[in-house]
This record gives C-alpha cells, structure tokens and sequence, in this order.
C-alpha cells in the first residue's frame, strides 16, 4: 500500500470513523446484521434526518456501508470488505 490512491483512501475511512456518531452508526447496522432502513437509523439517534444523511454519505463513500434502494427509501449494509485495506494498514503500528 504505498501508491496515493491507497493512501487517499485510508484518508477517508479514517474521516469517516473519525465522529463518535459515525462509529454508533457503524455499530448500529453491524447489530442488525443485515439491512437497516435510513429512517430506522435517525430513529435511535436524537440528530436530525439530513444530519443522519451527511453521515451515512461519508460512511458510503469511504466505502464502508454498501447502499440500496429500497423503493422510496435507502438503506444500508456494513461492507465488510471496505475495511481490509485499512485493517491491514492498521496491523503494520502494532508490530
């Protein structure tokens, strides 16, 4: 991992996990073990839908949720893959 798409990429998922309510987002939808609907997401956290919005794009976009459309509404997968890299990249500090 040394060319600057990677690291670029490591960049954004550090961004993306970087506000606590990204994290209890992240946990949320791993608990669920499956799908989870945009508006059951705003419903456990007091913040406001566009706010739960602005997360969950930075969550996606750093590919860490996978996304779909459900018809009106949007929800949401832990995309387990978009973690390797960075766990990866994590693991050479504690050697």
């Amino acid at each position: 991992m040394n060319n600057s798409t990677d690291l670029k990429r490591i960049g954004r998922i550090s961004k993306a996990l970087s506000d606590p309510y990204r994290i209890k987002i992240m946990e949320a939808i791993k608990k669920q073990q499956g799908w989870m609907q945009c508006t059951a997401i705003v419903e456990m956290f007091d913040l406001a839908q566009s706010t739960v919005s602005h997360h969950l794009k930075q969550l996606v976009d750093a590919d860490l949720l996978y996304t779909e459309k459900d018809g009106r509404c949007t929800r949401y997968k832990v995309n387990r893959e978009g973690f390797g890299d960075y766990v990866d990249f994590l693991r050479k500090f504690e050697r």
